[in-house]
């Protein structure tokens, strides 16, 4: 299936299909200079079937994990590329979940103030979410995302094939990205979560989800409204991920955490049973002083006030701006007072 987003000149096209990472090059230029990005999590023959389909190719690897969006990994890349004599006509190719994509993709928007660049998500997180939309970002002064630049892949192709290779704790943090937009903007997909098999009904998961951000991204592609609702859950999420050190919990769970202070009572008995089904519901220890500091030392921070989504009902959403300090104190009185 194809998807187009459609932002004027910076339209492309979103392909899922399963087995189309064995034939890239028919859907993406790879007759000029290459630099694949992926991580070491990722499994090498990914990497190498994408090498092997490139006329000219330079692979670079980088450590699995939130650190590796760093200024570090983000200057080495520029240095590949600039060792090996790339210019404006070659591209950037990412073969990895979201930190790569992010990673490559600015990398991708400085280079010699832009060349192209394709995403090849590889986790169910990046197949959902990350990998479209135009979003890039390293980690600065251990905040998350604070540099970067929307910029927008030229093509993503999107193999659910990848999947299988996933530990099924990733294919949980997938999932809470898709429960998310079911939440705000879908609720035949949230009846997906609640009645159906999850694996049998991946495909349509994925395309749905796709399809939701596609919708969102279109009207909104820089963030100044509407996209706001795909931070549903990300200011508490965020703060949790980011006081627990990037390493305990992944952003899925995170922000499945920081979903249930954001709906209201009788949506999240539902979230709470969903997210039990998908392996997302788990009791932590909270450091409050930490969570707030990690989720309003962040851009969608607006001095003590900041704007969030709720969902009231299943399949719509609301935007408000509050206080930073009700937000903690809800998310606070909420979480801790959930059983196990």
């Amino acid at each position: 299936m194809t998807i187009s987003m459609n932002l004027g000149k910076d339209s492309y096209d979103i392909i899922v299909e399963r087995g189309i990472l064995l034939k890239a090059n028919k859907h993406l230029n790879l007759n000029r200079r290459v630099l694949v990005v992926s991580d070491t999590g990722v499994p090498s023959e990914y990497v190498e079937n994408i090498a092997n389909q490139c006329k000219e190719c330079v692979v670079c690897v980088v450590e699995q994990g939130e650190a590796s969006k760093s200024i570090e990994s983000f200057g080495r890349l520029l240095e590949v590329m600039l060792d090996n004599g790339f210019s404006r006509k070659d591209c950037v190719v990412a073969v990895g979940g979201g930190v790569v994509g992010d990673l490559a993709g600015f990398a991708a928007s400085a280079y010699m103030r832009g060349i192209d660049f394709y995403n090849i998500p590889t986790t169910l997180l990046s197949q959902i979410d990350s990998s479209i939309g135009g979003k890039t970002a390293i980690n600065f002064g251990g905040v998350k995302n604070i540099v970067g630049a929307f910029y927008q892949p030229k093509k993503v192709l999107i193999d659910p094939e990848l999947l299988k290779t996933l530990p099924k704790r990733q294919i949980s943090n997938g999932l809470a990205e898709a429960i998310k937009m079911a939440l705000t903007s879908d609720s035949v997909l949230f009846d997906i979560f609640e009645n159906k098999d999850i694996e049998s009904n991946i495909d349509e998961i994925i395309i749905r989800s796709l399809n939701i951000k596609k919708g969102v991204v279109e009207q909104d592609e820089k963030e100044s409204g509407l996209r706001k609702i795909l931070n549903f859950g990300h200011t508490i999420g965020h703060g949790i991920e980011s006081s627990e050190g990037m390493s305990e919990l992944y952003h899925g769970e995170s922000v499945a955490l920081g979903m249930i202070p954001m709906c209201s009572e009788s949506v999240r008995k539902r979230l709470i049973e969903v997210l039990k089904k998908c392996d997302l519901y788990r009791k932590i220890d909270y450091n409050w002083e930490k969570i707030a500091s990690a989720a309003f030392h962040d851009k969608k921070a607006d001095g003590d006030t900041v704007t969030v989504t709720t969902v009231n009902e299943i399949g719509s959403f609301e935007m408000k701006t509050v206080k930073c300090v009700d937000v903690i104190e809800t998310a606070k009185k909420v979480l801790e007072g959930l059983s196990e």
